[in-house]
């Protein structure tokens, strides 16, 4: 006899704080309005990993819509023992065409009125990090003026 698949679990890794620059506008383009916002650097903690994200990274948006925003963001974190993972985040932000503007102009908006959610993908060469790059993993986001903060879940 077979049995049913169970849900998935969620297992928290990591919380991650991002500090944003400015968005760079480069204007409407058949993907939709596209941005460059840079990643100035930030910190991650959880039980997992932990660690700093290291300045350079940027999240490459398209606006599709008053309301939708594809999110893409690439950024490298350095762990606290000195380890490398390249993150590769992709995901959606949804919320009313009114909340979004007041996210543009940045301001405060409760993240529980914004759907924020992403799958990270990673790359590292550190043998004991390789857990990252053979399973799964889930985020949810919040927007805040000056930083993103991120939580990213393994799916047991």
């Amino acid at each position: 006899m077979m049995t049913t698949p169970t849900a998935p679990l969620l297992e928290h890794i990591a919380t991650l704080h991002v500090y944003v620059g400015p968005p760079q506008e480069v204007g409407e383009t058949p993907s939709g309005r596209r941005r460059i916002i840079p990643i100035l650097g930030g910190n991650v903690s959880g039980p997992l990993l932990n660690g700093t994200i290291l300045p350079g990274g940027a999240d490459f948006q398209s606006v599709r819509s008053a309301t939708y925003t594809d999110i893409q963001a690439r950024y490298v974190i350095e762990t606290t023992e000195g380890h490398r993972v390249y993150v590769e985040n992709t995901g959606i932000r949804t919320c009313s065409a009114e909340d979004t503007a007041k996210l543009a102009q940045g301001e405060a908006v409760d993240p529980a009125r914004v759907y924020f959610r992403t799958y990270p993908r990673f790359e590292t060469a550190a043998p004991e990090l390789a857990w990252l790059q053979e399973q799964l993993f889930v985020g949810t986001g919040a927007r805040y003026p000056d930083h993103v903060e991120l939580n990213f879940y393994r799916v047991g």
